[in-house]
């Protein structure tokens, strides 16, 4: 589950992910450094002949929601449908309106405890729903926000009324068992644990509590331990039969179906549940109605500019909100200051909203913007982010900055102040204003390729304003933004009096290293796993459904080889006005020199720093003029290339592309502004127990001088010079080691054409640079390795080994054995002992990274610190039960099932298929493999997973890593 979200009224700005897991396909990438993204994210500008009436002409025709019906049942569930036929997928989604709004101090998480609870089975399906949402392939999760709990699944259309099913089944007979509600109560404790670790999460929680000292908005979303704690089955089932009915629902499907014939199964399986009962919404104990008074005080400083939706009385809805003269200071452990400011906003309803979301992009949308530009620029950040959040009741402006070394945040948020200032006496300019209106409207297209993100968008309309066409208004609203309307929303909310100001102050500072010697232990516990999942009883509970796939339409991309031997694939996809690309570089950080670790990642970060005809903030504008998107991300394996853009634009990313590959001059004082970024960003890693326990298990189990085994230092920072950089680009960035792939609206002649012109005088010399990885024994014993991080409230464990590399003949069984295993957390082995029945762990998940030149397995786990031993233990038993007892037939088929309809569903998203397209060829595959891979998997048999349970899992042979406080280090694993 994905626990809780924010959802802002721009969540097209950051684009939610669909949480598609594909372990084979990121295996290139295998046991990377965390992904060295850009530091310079690409910005949205216009020039004249990108004016509003032309912006208009090239995305606004087509409206996102000319294809959706409204459909209220009787009983008042709501009901969303938009047809989609580019793929046989479809998504299905059920929204309650009810989220932490609706709680108070001393019930703060009920919902998002509910959201966990409603996987734990109904009075029909006394069962896991996660694994019926396994069983059926279905990439399923749920969330809670502030103004809503949403679940949601995405499956091939053959399944559709069996999800239908499953959601209403657990809309009204979910059971809210005492041992069940226990267990989970443990584990979103340790989620709540997690975010526990993060100083960005206290800092916002202290925050937003002074902010909104008297409303729901100042609380956790996903509620405090102390709560959750204390919640007693009553008050869960209370909360439940509140607010989970028909007519506090919103039924979203989006994708390959005939509305007709869908809405007769609607009425059938939804139909029949009965509407809540007058009153009884928001009375129980414990509860806040949203239309309690202590929700409703009045805001008096709203009023109206231009938009396109009608004007109403500024009181309506909205919430009081409080601010503190002083800022609020945390000195806490942690590893950088921290500058957070929030302005009190309006609710999403409110008509400045959309000239306020301008504003935010002029401020701090990539290297142009005031802020970048303030503070960045001027190396007193390290890094600066804002959003504007919109919501039912209120709203919020925050803005996020990460100082930069030795720097003091008086006087960043000083800088911050006059900034802000400057813009609202001098005014912004009509080219920004264009700039960012043409990244808002490119935004909502690029992030709306796929049906899953379709239908999040109509449900959170739907449900945080009550109108799913309200993204249709908002862009016409945006259409008509103009520079004085931006200058009107600073004077009117960003102002000294209205803000509230946090600051976080580390009171230490702290470097992990890896021990040189790990310690040996072995495990003393014997926590003996439960009864393994019978999956005759999943399948017993599934409702009828085919569960034969749908025929995937067989079109391959075209290939073609430039005579400098850069490889390009092409797919044309006429679906959406837009263009995906998705390239691999062989330049990634095993070609680090061991006393200038982070050198691969410092070229890739610095390509679009400026070349020999444009500088940085020239190629920025180029880009963000449409509203494209470029990046490069460095990882073990190689350098991935990730760029968007609208159909027409596809003639300047390419050009850009070329540019910054071939031309890159990297200029000085960029590389030294992006040395103290990483040298801020590396003291931030070495802070979180995720990125220690990944780095210390990756040197524990390959040894020094293997490529694997190098990772950044503040040293090896240090040590880089722009000639390093320089000379690592001319060795590495090869056409004939270079792979793009693009899936998009576009005409194959052309493209070719566009490509040839664009990187045909791409030169190349000698051969390119090659590495031979030594071979690595597995370890004789158990290897547990505790780097200790005080004061963190949550473990992570990375346990695992060498294993196989993506041509091994048991690539295809290892998936298989390993969604098993643990390849999710609600439905697998793992899951369904670890976290479902012992509730020890948030998550917990296992993978087989496959990369061309060595693998490994890995399981990772959070835990709370109380709960790791117990959970390593019993992990370990389960690996030694598979290995000497193997799997049965049942779950073999299961799993089957489940990778190929999920590899099914993820073609029908554009970068998922792309990213697919790109790495079968950087593998050497058959182009073929797009399609031939489900066949693979289908062939698979049970004693081929069997046998790779005995040759592949070696519960005792294993490295066991777990970060986090310094009482694990004297428990060890035992």
């Amino acid at each position: 589950m994905d626990g809780f979200s924010k959802f802002y009224s721009k969540f097209y700005k950051y684009p939610l992910p669909l949480l598609l897991l594909s372990l084979w396909l990121v295996a290139v990438f295998l046991l990377s450094d965390r992904p060295a993204h850009s530091q310079h994210p690409v910005i949205s500008t216009n020039k004249e002949k990108y004016q509003s009436t032309l912006l208009a002409k090239r995305i606004m025709p087509s409206t996102l929601t000319e294809n959706v019906r409204k459909t209220v049942l009787e009983n008042g569930l709501t009901v969303l449908t938009k047809e989609v036929h580019t793929a046989p997928v479809v998504t299905v989604q059920v929204w309650y309106k009810v989220g932490s709004r609706n709680e108070e101090p001393g019930v703060n998480g009920i919902a998002h405890q509910l959201e966990h609870m409603m996987f734990k089975g109904t009075r029909n399906r006394p069962i896991q729903f996660g694994r019926l949402f396994s069983a059926l392939g279905s990439d399923s999760n749920a969330f809670t926000s502030y103004d809503q709990t949403a679940y949601y699944g995405t499956v091939e259309r053959n399944k559709l009324k069996a999800l239908l099913v499953l959601e209403a089944d657990r809309m009204r007979n979910s059971q809210i068992e005492p041992e069940q509600l226990a267990s989970e109560k443990r584990v979103v404790i340790s989620e709540l644990q997690g975010y526990e670790n993060s100083p960005e999460y206290r800092l916002n929680r202290a925050v937003m509590q002074a902010v909104f000292p008297n409303h729901a908005y100042g609380l956790p979303v996903g509620g405090t331990k102390a709560d959750v704690e204390k919640f007693e089955v009553e008050q869960v089932e209370k909360y439940y039969r509140n607010f989970y009915s028909p007519d506090n629902a919103v039924l979203v499907i989006v994708g390959d179906f005939q509305t007709a014939n869908t809405l007769e199964t609607i009425k059938e399986v939804f139909g029949k549940l009965p509407r809540q009962e007058a009153g009884g919404r928001g009375q129980e104990a414990g509860v806040i109605s949203p239309s309690s008074p202590s929700l409703s005080t009045q805001h008096s400083t709203l009023n109206t500019q231009h938009s396109a939706r009608a004007k109403r009385p500024a009181t309506a809805n909205s919430t009081q909100h409080s601010t503190l003269s002083t800022p609020i200071v945390l000195r806490e452990p942690g590893a950088g200051r921290l500058l957070q400011v929030v302005y009190p906003l309006p609710d999403a309803n409110q008509p400045d909203i959309p000239a306020l979301d301008v504003m935010d992009y002029i401020l701090t949308e990539g290297r142009n913007s005031r802020l970048y530009q303030a503070l960045v620029e001027s190396g007193l950040a390290s890094e600066v982010t804002a959003s504007v959040t919109s919501l039912r009741e209120s709203g919020w402006y925050e803005v996020l900055v990460t100082a930069g070394a030795k720097q003091d945040l008086k006087k960043i948020d000083s800088m911050l102040s006059s900034a802000i200032a400057n813009v609202a006496e001098k005014g912004v300019t009509s080219e920004e204003v264009e700039r960012a209106k043409t990244q808002l409207a490119a935004d909502v297209i690029l992030s709306n390729r796929d049906i899953t993100s379709q239908a999040m968008r109509l449900g959170t309309d739907e449900t945080t304003v009550g109108d799913y066409r309200y993204t249709d208004r908002y862009l016409a609203a945006v259409r008509l933004v103009k520079p004085t309307d931006v200058v009107a929303v600073i004077n009117k909310y960003l102002t000294k009096e209205a803000r509230t100001v946090g600051f976080f102050e580390p009171t230490q500072k702290r470097i992990t290293e890896v021990p040189d010697k790990p310690h040996s232990a072995q495990t003393t516990e014997n926590f003996s796993p439960g009864v393994p999942v019978l999956f005759s009883e999943v399948i017993k509970y599934l409702p009828p459904v085919d569960l034969a796939t749908d025929a995937i339409a067989q079109v391959l991309p075209q290939e073609f080889k430039l005579t400098n031997g850069l490889r390009i694939l092409l797919l044309p996809d006429r679906s959406t006005p837009t263009v995906t690309l998705s390239g691999y570089i062989q330049a990634g950080t095993e070609f680090d020199p061991e006393n200038k670790a982070g050198l691969a990642a410092f070229v890739a970060d610095n390509l679009l720093n400026g070349t020999k005809s444009k500088d940085v903030l020239s190629i920025a504008k180029v880009l963000g003029e449409r509203g494209a998107s470029l990046d490069f991300q460095t990882y073990r394996e190689g350098v991935h290339i990730e760029g968007d853009s609208l159909a027409d634009d596809l003639p300047i990313l390419l050009e850009i592309l070329a540019d910054v590959v071939k031309n890159s001059n990297f200029p000085v004082k960029e590389l030294e502004l992006h040395r103290q970024q990483t040298l801020t960003d590396l003291q931030q890693e070495l802070d979180e127990p995720s990125e220690v326990a990944r780095r210390v298990f990756v040197q524990s189990i390959y040894p020094k001088k293997h490529p694997l085994h190098t990772f950044p230092t503040e040293e090896s920072l240090q040590q880089i010079q722009r000639r390093d950089v320089i000379d690592f680009k001319t060795k590495h960035y090869r056409p004939d080691t270079t792979v793009l792939a693009l899936v998009g609206d576009f005409d194959l002649d052309k493209v070719r054409s566009l490509i040839k012109n664009k990187f045909g005088d791409w030169e190349v010399s000698g051969k390119a640079p090659t590495l031979k990885y030594p071979p690595v024994a597995m370890p004789q014993k158990i290897v547990s390795v505790n780097p200790v991080l005080p004061d963190k409230a949550q473990a992570v464990t990375y346990m695992g080994y060498t294993g196989i590399n993506r041509y091994d003949p048991r690539f295809h069984a290892a998936l298989v054995l390993n969604q098993i295993l643990g390849g999710d957390t609600l439905s697998s082995r793992l899951g369904a002992e670890v976290r479902d029945r012992q509730g020890l762990s948030y998550g917990i998940y296992s993978s087989f990274q496959a990369g061309k030149n060595v693998g490994t397995f890995l399981i990772e786990m959070q835990t709370s610190p109380e709960d790791s031993s117990k959970a390593i233990a019993s992990t370990r038993q389960m690996l030694q039960q598979i290995h000497q007892q193997g799997v049965t037939a049942l779950e073999v088929d299961t799993a089957k099932r489940t990778l190929i309809s999920n590899y099914n569903v993820s073609l029908a998203n554009p970068e998922e298929l792309t990213d697919r397209i790109l790495m079968n060829e950087v593998y050497g595959l058959d182009k073929v493999e797009l399609h031939s891979f489900t066949d693979k998997i289908q062939k698979v048999t049970l004693a081929e997973v069997n046998q790779a349970a005995r040759e592949l899992l070696h519960p005792d042979r294993i490295v066991v890593v777990t970060a986090g406080p310094s009482v694990l280090a004297e428990k060890s694993i035992r």
